[in-house]
């Protein structure tokens, strides 16, 4: 059965106004629902997405931003949003001087994050998490790993969590 018009197109049309706020993989998946969104005639803001679309005001994510925003990259889009919100003000979410906002904050704000953190070995961090929680026994997952990444050391934190859980025995 062929759907004739997405929900979401539906909502946005009799709004005349939609927000969404999608990661890359996720827009990727709504591509088609997005163009039939776009042709709406409504205000749509996409936080994140996968590419630009003709009818659709897109803010691409911007790692850059992170450090203004806190944060993980996970949640980046969400605290994206958050933000763009505090410069739209009239009800409106695509104002002119909402961009023009956005974009001065954004240039202001943003700081690249560069890394040269040294790559592990499972070994070497299963040592890492053994020797730390030895000295520092209260000391959570997520703090063991800050602690390695600020020694320089790179892990990436689902495989961190994972190795912690067959070292530690619990998540």
């Amino acid at each position: 059965m062929e759907d004739e018009s997405c929900d979401i197109s539906r909502i946005a049309a009799s709004a005349g106004q939609a927000l969404l706020v999608l990661s890359e993989t996720y827009a990727q998946a709504m591509y088609r629902d997005l163009v039939k969104l776009a042709t709406t005639g409504s205000d749509i803001l996409l936080i994140g997405g996968a590419r630009d679309l003709d009818g659709v005001t897109r803010i691409p994510a911007d790692a850059s931003l992170r450090h203004a925003l806190g944060g993980t990259l996970t949640s980046l889009n969400v605290r994206m949003a958050t933000s763009w919100l505090e410069y739209c003000t009239s009800g409106c979410l695509i104002t002119s001087n909402a961009q023009v906002s956005w974009r001065a904050w954004a240039a202001q704000s943003a700081r690249p994050e560069r890394y040269s953190r040294t790559p592990m070995t499972d070994e070497a961090v299963v040592s890492f998490i053994k020797e730390m929680k030895a000295l520092y026994p209260d000391s959570s997952r997520t703090g063991l790993l800050r602690l390695l990444r600020d020694k320089g050391m790179a892990c990436e934190q689902k495989r961190f969590a994972d190795l912690y859980a067959s070292t530690i025995g619990h998540r």
